[in-house]
C-alpha cells in the first residue's frame, strides 16, 4: 500500500529542524509509561540538558506514577496526553522516546521522522523484517537520529573487547555462542472484559487486529504485538556477538530448533529456542566461516542475569550459570562476556586466564551519546540500522521455527528467503487501518 500512515499524521518539512545552542535544552516526548517508558521520562528529565515535555500512554492509569517521577527532577510539569500524534504536532519538540510493546515501534518511530523529530526507540527495534527496513528508510529519508535502546554498545568495556578480538589475540573466530535463559511464569487464562475507563484499547491494538479485551493474555507471547519474551531480552546479547564479529548485517542460513516445551499456557511464540547462523565470512580478522549458537528459554530457574551488585562493581558473573553471557571461541583464545555490565574474561589455549576486564552498565553513556547526536547530526552508537540487522536475527529464528524449523537461506540484497515463498509470507504483517506503513516513506 502507498497510503499515508495513520489517521491524521502530521508531516514535518526538513526546515523545521533547528540547530542547537549550547546551552539549549532538548525538549521530549515520552509515548509509553510502562516500566521502560518510566525510567527513560525521569532519567531523561534529570539531565540539565533535557526537558520532558510532554508523557503519553494510551492507558491513563500510567500517568500518575510517570508524571510524579518527572516531576521530583525537573521544574516544569510535563503534559499528559493519550494520542502520541499531540506530541508530533508540536513543533517545538526535538525527540520521541518510544517505549511501546513492539507492534508500535516501528508505526510510532516512522511518525516521528516524518513530523521533524529525532527518536529514541527501545528493543527490539521492529516487530518484523520489513517494517524494520522500513524504519531505516525514514531515519535516512528525513535526516533523523534514531537511537535504539541497545545500551552495552556504548560502553567502553565493549568497546575494549571488541579491539581484543580485532587484534587478532584470540585468532580465528569460528564460533560465538549467544545465551539468553529466564524463568517465567505460566500466564493464566481467564475471561475476556470490559476495556477499563481510560484506556483507549482500539489505539493501543494499533496496526494489529482487534481482539477483546482479555488482561490475562500477555502480549509479548502472541506473534499479532511481538517477536517473544525471548526476542525482547536476548536481543542485546544478539547485538553484542555481531558488534565483537564485526557487525555482520546478514547470515547466510538460519535453521531453529526448540519450541512450547515447557510453558504449554496458550502462548504462540516458543519457550524453548535453539538457532544457528552460519556466516561464509564472519571471522572479523580472515573472512573464515563463522557460526553463531543461540541457546534460549523461559524455564531455566538455575540460570541467573548478573546481579546489579555485579554489574557496577569489580566483581565477574558466575559465568556457567550466567543466564545473559556471551562466549567467543577462537583459535588461539576463549572469551566470556557478559551485557549490562559484568566485563569480560580471556583463557588461552593452556586454560589459564589471561586478560580480565570489569564492566559498567552504560545507560548514561547511551543517553550521553544520543543528545550528542542530536546536536552534532552523527549516528549514534546504536543507530537504527544497527537495530534492524540484530532483531533480523530473532525475526530470522522465529520464521524457520514457524515453518516447522526449517532450515533457511536469506538473500542479503532483498533481505528474503532464497526459494522460500512461504517464509517469505512473514517478512510483513498485515496492518490495520488507519495504522498502515505505506511502501515509499
Amino acid at each position: 500500500m502507498k497510503g499515508s500512515i495513520g489517521a491524521v499524521a502530521t508531516l514535518a518539512t526538513l526546515s523545521q529542524r533547528r540547530s542547537f545552542a549550547a546551552n539549549d535544552k532538548v525538549i521530549i516526548g515520552v509515548m509509553g509509561l510502562g516500566g521502560r517508558g518510566t525510567y527513560l521520562a525521569e532519567k531523561f528529565a534529570s539531565r540539565p540538558d533535557a526537558e520532558v515535555a510532554y508523557l503519553c500512554d494510551v492507558n491513563t492509569r500510567r500517568f500518575a506514577r510517570a508524571r510524579e517521577a518527572v516531576e521530583e527532577v525537573q521544574d516544569r510539569r510535563p503534559k499528559l496526553v493519550q494520542d502520541f500524534r499531540r506530541i508530533l504536532d508540536d513543533s517545538s519538540v526535538d525527540v520521541l522516546i518510544n517505549a511501546t510493546p513492539d507492534h508500535w515501534h516501528a508505526i510510532g518511530t516512522i511518525m516521528a521522522c516524518r513530523a521533524g523529530k529525532d527518536v529514541y526507540v527501545e528493543k527490539p527495534l521492529a516487530h518484523n523484517i520489513w517494517e524494520g527496513r522500513k524504519m531505516v528508510e525514514a531515519a535516512r529519508n528525513y535526516k533523523r537520529v534514531v537511537q535504539v535502546g541497545m545500551q552495552t554498545r556504548s560502553a567502553p568495556y565493549m568497546k575494549n573487547a571488541a579491539e581484543y578480538i580485532r587484534a587478532g589475540k584470540l585468532g580465528d573466530i569460528h564460533l560465538v555462542r549467544v545465551f539468553n535463559m529466564m524463568q517465567h511464569s505460566a500466564q493464566r487464562k481467564g475471561p475476556d472484559q470490559s476495556v477499563p475507563d481510560g484506556f483507549d484499547y482500539d489505539m493501543w491494538c494499533g496496526p494489529a487486529p482487534w481482539q477483546p479485551y482479555n488482561p490475562s493474555r500477555r502480549w509479548i507471547n502472541q506473534w499479532e504485538y511481538s517477536c517473544g519474551a525471548i526476542a525482547g531480552d536476548a536481543v542485546h546479547q544478539l547485538d553484542l556477538a555481531r558488534y565483537l564479529i564485526g557487525d555482520k548485517p546478514y547470515p547466510d542460513t538460519v535453521s531453529h530448533a526448540g519450541g512450547v516445551n515447557a510453558l504449554r499456557d496458550g502462548r504462540e511464540i516458543p519457550d524453548t529456542q535453539l538457532a544457528t547462523y552460519e556466516y561464509g565470512n564472519g571471522s572479523p580478522q580472515s573472512g573464515v566461516p563463522l557460526t553463531l549458537l543461540f541457546e534460549a528459554a523461559l524455564w531455566t530457574p538455575y540460570m541467573k542475569k548478573t546481579p546489579q551488585s555485579i554489574r557496577d562493581s569489580d566483581k565477574f558473573p558466575n559465568w556457567p550459570f550466567s543466564s545473559t553471557k556471551i562466549e567467543v571461541l577462537g583459535t588461539e583464545g576463549f572469551m566470556y562476556l557478559g551485557r549490562h555490565g559484568g566485563g569480560w574474561q580471556v583463557y588461552d589455549s593452556n586454560d589459564r586466564l589471561v586478560h580480565s576486564e570489569y564492566g559498567r552498565q552504560a545507560d548514561k553513556e547511551h543517553q550521553d551519546n544520543f543528545i550528542d547526536c542530536i546536536r552534532t547530526r552523527n549516528k549514534p552508537n546504536a543507530d537504527v540500522e544497527q537495530g534492524h540487522y540484530s532483531v533480523l536475527l530473532c525475526h530470522l529464528a522465529n520464521i524457520s521455527y514457524r515453518l516447522g524449523n526449517q532450515k533457511l537461506r536469506f538473500d542479503p540484497k532483498t533481505e528474503s528467503f532464497v526459494n522460500a515463498p512461504e517464509a517469505n509470507k512473514y517478512l510483513k504483517r498485515t496492518y490495520r487501518h488507519p495504522w498502515v506503513i505505506p511502501d515509499i516513506i
